[in-house]
């Protein structure tokens, strides 16, 4: 296995959104097969009809173990866990019976993994509304895999070119994220933040740790969380060799990174790290009506397995309709290798 390219299970998604579709683009491109022996875990009669709706040149070959792929560019390896009645299938609505065929996914997933069967996991969007519907009371995959990996200490990292960011909390209110700003959480979040960009071959990473408050609390003018817990975080990771500055008011940190300043930047909840990201990825195009870009990638840390993710959902407005942009998925799988690579190293 050393020498070879890495297997990469990559999740179709809800079948009702876009997934599918952009699965379909994404290993009709020769430089995946390239870089990687690309999987798709889900149903394959729904891969049928999504080379049909993007018409992409390919064929299914359906397995029933990782073992029976044939990783050969033309020929999309499909594991089929025939979970979906095309019959019933909706583009763009929500139902249950859609959820539980993208939850089926995400757990076979983390189960090849687990068991050794493929290096890392990419994800394809699901829809949680979908998901719950079918009975799996997730908020995200990030849950869904910390359950399933029995993984405590966890977080989310989006990237996007040069711009990286992990988070203290993500799915939660904005009252209660606040609470969640405690030093042990921060500090253990830097260590993740850190331990990641060198496996993405940062030797010496330099990670820009956030504030909560505006201006970063302005010494307690605006709040304590800075001076009571950010900053007891931020001098626990130098005491162990951590380059780790803060904190850092954050309406200026994420434009330091984005500039080179910063390798990482720690945010505090999920809009303050998601939006700067979004902004810096997605760019859409009023007069074509059009998203022009679309790209980011959402990274778990801390988990045994990799896992990489698209930084979009299912896109129910453009399913079925072939015009889902890739491009996200093309950077998740560029990713996935990278980090696969440096585990077997």
């Amino acid at each position: 296995m050393k020498n070879k390219k890495p297997i990469l299970g990559i999740t179709m998604g809800d079948p009702s959104g876009i997934g599918p579709e952009i699965a379909a683009k994404t290993l009709a491109k020769k430089k995946i097969y390239d870089m990687c022996r690309p999987i798709i875990v889900g149903d394959a009669n729904v891969m049928v009809q999504a080379i049909k709706i993007t018409g992409v040149d390919l064929k299914v070959n359906r397995v029933y173990n990782v073992g029976d792929a044939l990783f050969r560019y033309g020929t999309m390896d499909v594991y089929d866990l025939k979970n979906t009645d095309m019959e019933q299938l909706v583009y763009g609505k929500v139902s249950a019976m859609a959820g539980k065929a993208g939850f089926e996914a995400v757990k076979k997933v983390i189960e090849l993994a687990l068991h050794g069967e493929i290096d890392a996991t990419i994800t394809g969007p699901i829809n949680k509304e979908a998901m719950n519907l079918a009975g799996f009371h997730y908020s995200g995959h990030t849950e869904i895999y910390a359950h399933y990996t029995k993984t405590k200490n966890y977080t989310m990292m989006l990237a996007c070119g040069s711009l990286r960011v992990v988070h203290v909390s993500t799915h939660v209110s904005l009252r209660e994220a606040c609470d969640l700003v405690k030093k042990s959480r921060v500090f253990e979040v830097i260590k993740l933040a850190n331990e990641t960009c060198k496996d993405l071959g940062i030797c010496s990473p330099r990670i820009g740790v956030a504030g909560l408050n505006p201006h970063a609390g302005e010494n307690g003018m605006f709040g304590f969380e800075e001076k009571q817990e950010i900053e007891p975080a931020i001098e626990e990771a130098r005491k162990i060799g951590i380059n780790a500055e803060g904190p850092i008011p954050p309406d200026t940190v994420f434009s330091k990174a984005n500039g080179g300043q910063y390798d990482i930047v720690v945010a505090m909840y999920h809009d303050q790290g998601h939006i700067p990201m979004k902004v810096v990825g997605f760019n859409w195009d009023e007069q074509r009506k059009k998203w022009t870009s679309v790209s980011g990638v959402n990274i778990t840390l801390g988990l045994p397995i990799i896992r990489v993710s698209v930084d979009h959902g299912t896109a129910f407005g453009k399913a079925g309709k072939g015009t889902a942009n890739e491009e996200s998925l093309v950077n998740s799988i560029e990713y996935g290798v990278k980090l696969a690579n440096s585990r077997k190293l």
